[in-house]
Formats: C-alpha cells, sequence, structure tokens
C-alpha cells in the first residue's frame, strides 16, 4: 500500500512539474537564448502578473538595437518588475556584493549580469556595459545605487546611466516603480503580495543635451513622492 501511494505521489508530482513547466514556456516572452533561462523569464511573468498584481504593460522598447533603462529603487523586487514589463532580455548593472551572493552568482551570471565593484574599479562596469550596448542589447540600471524611498528632494542621481547614453548615442528608457507591498527590503519584498504600478515616461535622448541638464531631468522623474 505504501508503494501504492509513492507511484501515486511521483506521478501527480510528475505531472504537475509538466503542467508548470508548459506554462512558464507560454507566458515566456523574451528570447534569452537559453531553453531554461525562457521558462524562468514565464515564470517570473507569472508570479509578477498573478502574485504582485503587475498590469501587462510593457516598454516601448525597439525590437533590435540597444537602450537603457532606468527605474527607481524601492526593493529587491524591481528587477524582476522590470524583467516582466520587458519583451527583450535586460542586462542588469549589479553591485558586486549582491552578484556574488551564495547561490545566486550562477543566475546572475547566467542572465549576464554586470557586476560593479564600486570600491576598486568602477570602470570595468561601465566598459562591460558599453560593449553591451555595442552588440545592440539592453542595459539596465538603477541609479540612485542602492535602494532609496522617493522624495520630492533634491535626491540627484549617479550619472552613469546618462554618461553610457551619451557616449552610445542610445535612448533612456525611465520608469517609476510603486505599490511594492514590502518596500525598503531585498528578500521579503518577494513574499509580501503588491499591487504593482509602473509609470513608464518617454524615452529620452540625451546625446545632443547637456549632462548635468539630463541628471536634473531624470532625477525629478525617479523622485516623485507616491501616495
Amino acid at each position: 500500500m505504501n508503494l501504492l501511494l509513492l507511484i501515486v505521489a511521483l506521478i501527480a508530482t510528475t505531472v504537475m512539474i509538466a503542467i508548470v513547466y508548459k506554462r512558464c514556456e507560454s507566458e515566456n516572452i523574451a528570447d534569452w537564448g537559453n531553453k531554461w533561462l525562457n521558462v524562468l523569464d514565464g515564470l517570473n511573468r507569472i508570479l509578477c502578473h498573478n502574485f504582485h498584481r503587475q498590469e501587462k504593460a510593457y516598454f516601448s522598447l525597439p525590437d533590435s538595437g540597444s537602450a537603457v533603462i532606468v527605474a527607481n529603487h524601492i526593493s529587491g523586487l524591481d528587477p524582476f518588475l522590470l524583467l516582466a514589463a520587458s519583451k527583450r532580455p535586460l542586462r542588469f548593472m549589479i553591485a558586486r556584493e549582491e552578484y556574488e551572493r551564495f547561490g545566486l552568482t550562477w543566475l546572475f551570471k547566467a542572465a549576464g549580469c554586470i557586476p560593479v565593484d564600486r570600491k576598486k574599479k568602477p570602470i570595468d562596469a561601465m566598459h562591460e556595459a558599453i560593449a553591451v550596448l555595442d552588440k545592440g542589447e539592453i542595459v539596465a540600471m538603477f541609479p540612485h545605487g542602492g535602494i532609496k524611498w522617493p522624495t520630492h528632494e533634491d535626491n540627484m542621481i549617479k550619472g552613469g546611466a546618462i554618461r553610457l547614453a551619451q557616449r552610445k548615442r542610445c535612448q533612456i528608457y525611465p520608469v517609476f516603480i510603486h505599490g511594492v507591498g514590502i518596500s525598503g527590503t531585498t528578500f521579503f519584498a518577494l513574499l509580501g503580495r503588491s499591487q504593482i504600478e509602473l509609470d513608464f515616461y518617454e524615452p529620452i535622448s540625451c546625446e545632443d543635451t547637456d549632462y548635468e541638464r539630463c541628471v536634473r531631468h531624470l532625477s525629478q522623474i525617479l523622485n516623485v513622492r507616491r501616495g
């Protein structure tokens, strides 16, 4: 009897895994060039759209060619929300200490994240980001440099995204994130249910605009107090 129950449980588990796998395949949009990453892409969209109640709205990115995405940063959920809002893969610039988190480095590496060593050689990450843009890919950044609650104060962003866009003559796509259930945290934000809203702004071209002016403009977009 116990053996029969074990067999039934194994069959049921296999069927459930197959159903989830097929659902993830059907929800996948961005082509990561890897079957398993595409399945994870679909799984992320399922979680963001159903558990975190993120609307199915997307960046107005070109079908090909380079671009830079920037967003405010209020939780560890933010990168997953941007991925779910993109029909193309995103290459995130991520602090090296986060990139080297135990058990996650393989995933960050497989997804093409760019580690930033802010204490030693941050310029190396900029060179890698330039190479990524040269290939016609998309770099995603949180220019506040860490999790910060948006305010009306003069909280100027870091200008790396603008320098990249100016150098490669590509557009910047700003988005404002709000509605995270447990903001201000890295891990717990993934567990708390949210009511996500993304405010997409018109793409910005900074190649022929003064650098400081672009910094001020993006700072205003990403420092708006919500509710």
